[in-house]
């Protein structure tokens, strides 16, 4: 299987594959290191304000590091700057990131304002999608959005929003809601500008921070609506969620996604047993990627794949001071899969 939009799309779905896509889907799990911006002589502010610079920049990265996909955006703050957040986008040394809440009060969402797809950073992205669809003619376009707890944390400041989840749980409801309504609209229009995967990233609704209960009043129906409501706009789709989730396997096995991301932090195995209809994408340890060198790297993919995960992929967001190496050697390992699982049965 040459193709390697079908084989993700295939991998997604719990099709058959000649082995595990190797991605690196973009949004939180952004593939963009500080080395790369500087040997192209780019700023973050050059990359957001030209839908080409993005396309270009996309296509970059997953050609020098070996990525079976292209991925935009390269952050978690699209979404919150277009509903009023300020975003602090200078260095090169770290993404884009909110510094600044548009809200002071849970009941202060009412004040947002619309989301408005033809103007800012949301307008660039829906032109480089439409860039890299002109362009690229085999991998797979990936979108990611932030999901609505995480980007309700990221324009009200996140003790102020969990706590309304028991003090103004009606106002919780109406604000999710809304984010929810929101994200759709930007999802669809994502699609139709040409993009194959859409991922969900939702950090913030772990089951560390959520706990089972919280998690299938607060995060569950929103993530299901936002899947049940794009799944004919796009060919893929999964979720993220950082952090140990073993506390709420039953509520992800409630998930219409078919696929799963996860973090180095839950056991693949774990997962594979309490959630076996879905696909699971995953884990290399962030840390390790940072940190390690590539002979490293490659070994602990190979236990990630021998472990069962359907597409490899990063544990979470990647340092933008990871190595360009260490990328590569988990293409390399995708890549040589076949071979060292074929040896290992002889």
């Amino acid at each position: 299987m040459s193709d390697s939009r079908q084989r993700l799309i295939n991998a997604l779905k719990g099709g058959q594959v000649d082995r595990p896509p190797f991605i690196c889907p973009g949004g939180m799990m952004n593939m963009v290191t500080t080395d790369i911006l500087r040997s192209l002589d780019l700023t973050w502010s050059q990359v957001y304000g030209d839908p080409a610079r993005m396309a270009g920049l996309a296509l970059r990265v997953s050609e020098l590091i070996g990525i079976e996909n292209v991925g935009v955006p390269f952050c978690m703050t699209i979404e919150a700057e277009a509903l009023g957040a300020e975003v602090e986008m200078d260095s090169i040394y770290s993404e884009p990131r909110v510094a600044a809440y548009p809200l002071l009060k849970l009941k202060d969402w009412h004040l947002l304002r619309e989301f408005d797809l033809t103007n800012g950073r949301s307008a660039v992205m829906l032109q480089a999608v439409q860039e890299l669809h002109k362009l690229n003619h085999e991998k797979p376009i990936i979108v990611t959005l932030t999901g609505p707890i995480s980007l309700a944390t990221s324009l009200l400041e996140p003790l102020t929003f969990f706590r309304g989840m028991k003090t103004e749980t009606a106002e919780v409801h109406a604000f999710l809601g809304f984010l929810s309504h929101t994200l759709i609209r930007f999802a669809k229009a994502l699609a139709a500008a040409g993009a194959d995967v859409l991922v969900i990233a939702d950090p913030s609704a772990s089951g560390e921070i959520l706990g089972p209960t919280f998690f299938s009043d607060f995060a569950l129906p929103y993530l299901n609506e936002i899947t049940e409501k794009t799944s004919d706009s796009f060919q893929g789709s999964m979720l993220h969620i950082c952090g140990r989730l073993n506390s709420i396997f039953a509520q992800i096995d409630q998930l219409s996604s078919s696929a799963f991301s996860i973090d180095s932090a839950t056991s693949i195995t774990a997962m594979r047993s309490a959630v076996p209809g879905k696909a699971i994408v995953g884990n290399v340890s962030t840390h390790l990627l940072q940190n390690a060198d590539p002979e490293k790297v490659k070994k602990a993919a190979f236990i990630c794949l021998s472990h069962g995960v359907t597409v490899l992929a990063p544990a979470c967001g990647i340092s933008m001071s990871t190595p360009v190496p260490n990328l590569q050697a988990m293409a390399a390992a995708a890549r040589e899969w076949p071979d060292i699982k074929n040896t290992d049965r002889s």
